[in-house]
């Protein structure tokens, strides 16, 4: 199945880059890893988040068919990884839209935000729009939004509402079904234009493109902690981890092949030929030596001079001590920076990371999979499944559902059929676990 062209094309109309702060704070990464092994077992946390745990209204408006109530609580995750919440976003915040009237129970669907599709009362200061900043950012977002989803939860069972299910649409439907694998009972479970990882996302999808590859390549390649401890800490090793093999480059190349990019364009995603050029410059000079016969260490400190804009040549300096120990520093990063392999372990680098704390097959399996509705996109360039483990092979029993087109055109003009899907699996579910009176 091919990609839907309305969604290449969209894309190319939003310049704005993701992640470009890069990959965030090492000593966060290893914090919201060593959590994630606890909020991914259903066992482990399902005492983290009080039944009472405080909900409060601030704001209710009356209309001629509902209320409409404003609410917030603190975020559970402030309490369990002090300050890895920017400030912004230590309170929660929710809208309730209650009928005046109900036709048979009391049921209600948390829905989710998507990308884009929310308020914007907890944007950090210094996040650019949507465009996360970090990416870690997205795991913290995940880990806040399962144990705040278990608070709703909890929070609308002691108004006694009944029953109560879970969507969202894209980004969502992804944190809807994060929270519902940590949920300990029967529940709906509605993610449209979602699917089982997040890494396929920003690797081999649209996104992909809008990603400072750059700033991440810099920061993979100058800071050693991700190469030598961080990635020790990735646990996930399914069929379709970055551990399994090279295939994630090869599905890069192609992907971008069916958008129509030469090659030249696809040797490295972020890097502007110039940039490349550069690099391999300097490479071949650590190689292969000067075309005019002299060493790499003759002719590097011109090269990096002019790379970095620092002005100063280490060949200028006296040959001592320090100047070799300065020059051999050099020479070290610049191996690490020019390496012909940094832009395909930035890749797997990502792979890995987003697989370990978004991977469907990293957390709790749903309690009842059969009351989940998967609602997909056939041409959806957005999330690609290529390549990666499907839902069904995940949750076993679930019922995924496929629209024709893309994301864009899924999200614009199919939302009778999301929700559709959420009528269908609120059913499903009132005819298997009929409520007792």
């Amino acid at each position: 199945m091919g990609v839907s062209r309305l969604d290449v094309f969209y894309r190319r109309l939003l310049l704005t880059k993701l992640f470009i702060g890069g990959w965030g704070k090492p000593e966060d990464l290893k914090r919201i890893f060593e959590f994630r092994k606890i909020i991914g077992d259903r066992d482990k946390c399902k005492s983290l988040v009080p039944m009472n745990y405080p909900v409060y209204i601030n704001k209710t408006e009356e209309h001629s068919e509902c209320y409409i109530h404003d609410g917030f609580f603190i975020s559970p995750l402030e309490h369990f990884i002090p300050g890895i919440l920017p400030p912004e976003a230590v309170k929660a915040r929710f809208q309730f839209i209650v009928p005046k009237r109900w036709q048979k129970n009391k049921p209600v669907c948390i829905h989710l935000a998507g990308t884009g599709d929310h308020h914007g009362y907890r944007k950090p200061k210094d996040q650019m729009r949507s465009s996360l900043k970090n990416v870690s950012d997205l795991f913290v977002m995940g880990g806040a939004l399962i144990l705040e989803s278990t608070v709703l939860l909890h929070w609308l069972e002691r108004q006694g509402y009944w029953p109560v299910g879970m969507t969202g649409i894209s980004m969502g439907g992804y944190m809807a079904s994060l929270a519902v694998t940590n949920w300990p009972k029967p529940i709906p479970l509605i993610p449209c234009l979602s699917w089982s990882t997040a890494s396929s996302v920003f690797t081999t999808g649209v996104l992909s493109k809008a990603v400072n590859w750059r700033e991440l390549e810099k920061q993979y390649a100058i800071n050693s902690v991700y190469e030598e401890e961080i990635i020790n800490l990735l646990e996930y090793c399914g069929a379709d981890s970055f551990k399994m093999g090279p295939e994630l480059v090869k599905n890069v190349d192609s992907f971008e092949h069916l958008l129509g990019l030469p090659g030249a364009d696809r040797a490295s995603v972020g890097q502007s030929p110039k940039d490349r050029g550069e690099a391999e410059a300097v490479q071949g000079l650590l190689v292969d030596g000067g075309p005019d016969g002299t060493g790499p260490g003759d002719r590097i400190d011109h090269l990096f001079s002019s790379l970095n804009g620092h002005g100063t040549r280490l060949e200028t300096l006296p040959r001592n001590l320090h100047a070799s120990n300065t020059l051999l520093a050099k020479r070290t990063d610049s191996a690490k920076w020019c390496r012909p392999s940094l832009h395909r372990d930035s890749m797997s680098f990502m792979k890995g990371v987003m697989d370990e704390c978004t991977h469907m097959a990293n957390f709790s399996v749903p309690v009842d999979t059969s009351l989940i509705i998967v609602v997909q996109a056939k041409e959806d360039a957005y999330v690609p499944r290529t390549g990666v483990l499907s839902l069904q092979e995940i949750w076993p029993g679930c019922e995924v559902r496929y629209l024709n087109g893309g994301h864009i055109s899924a999200y614009l003009f199919k939302q009778n059929v999301f929700r559709q899907a959420i009528y269908d699996a609120f059913n499903r579910f009132c005819l298997k676990y009929p409520k007792l009176h």
